[in-house]
């Protein structure tokens, strides 16, 4: 079985385990409307499957150990898990379940009593990990210990934190460009409004030059016409000039 059948299975045990530990603790009442606990009904709730579970989970663990040996990290996380979850099951339950854990040698004629397992809570079940980390490359070792919880939060909180403190150095820069280019459009229609005037003074100056030359085109075609009776003008007035002088 692979190692990642291995945490789902482990992972659903987990879960039907803690499921039944909660409907234990919930109140019970009977036909007759008197008020029991639910422990004797919640003890054998999922039981049939657990049992499957674990049995399946026992014989992963002891093929894993048999390719990786005993010294894997994930075949050790798997055996404390396996151990962990048999230490919520009730004492005669945890009878038909056999443990990994293998005795030790005794150094002297008279064996050691066996301490029963030590109680079970959901803390600190549930700080331990309750999966292997999954890799699909086979040479990666397996040893690498998922991050605490509050750790990943905190990792997690302060990634985010300056996530949100790039985003407002962004949100500042672009409201910076968006004020320069209002600033850039109002000077550009500043100078088209000047080249408009400047446009509209030209075409008025064009229009008056043109009426000037016009009328210089006049005077010159009215002197080119008159011309004998200007010379003859212009003599006469001279004549008079030279009576008068002489006169005096």
């Amino acid at each position: 079985m692979s190692l990642a059948k291995l945490t789902a299975v482990s992972t659903k045990t987990l879960s039907l385990l803690l499921e039944r530990q909660r409907l234990q603790t919930l109140p019970n009442f009977s036909e007759n409307g008197s008020h029991t606990t639910a422990s004797t009904n919640g003890s054998s709730l999922h039981y049939p499957q657990i049992k499957r579970n674990l049995k399946q989970l026992r014989e992963g663990i002891v093929e894993l150990e048999r390719k990786e040996g005993p010294a894997s990290e994930a075949a050790k996380l798997l055996r404390n898990q396996y151990e962990r979850m048999r230490g919520m099951l009730w004492e005669e339950e945890r009878e038909e379940i056999p443990s990994l854990t293998p005795e030790a040698p005794s150094p002297s004629p008279s064996p050691e009593p066996v301490l029963p397992p030590a109680p079970i809570t959901r803390d600190s079940l549930l700080s331990q990990p309750t999966f292997a980390p999954y890799t699909d490359d086979p040479e990666q070792g397996l040893g690498v210990e998922p991050p605490e919880p509050a750790t990943m939060l905190q990792t997690q909180r302060y990634i985010m934190q300056d996530q949100d403190q790039h985003l407002d150095n962004l949100s500042h820069s672009i409201n910076r460009q968006h004020h320069i280019s209002l600033q850039i459009n109002e000077e550009l229609d500043v100078h088209h409004g000047l080249l408009t005037e400047l446009d509209a003074e030209i075409d008025t100056t064009q229009s008056r030059l043109g009426r000037a030359r016009q009328k210089l085109d006049h005077v010159a075609r009215g002197v080119r016409n008159n011309g004998s009776v200007v010379a003859i003008g212009v003599l006469i007035f001279i004549l008079l000039i030279l009576i008068v002088k002489l006169k005096t």
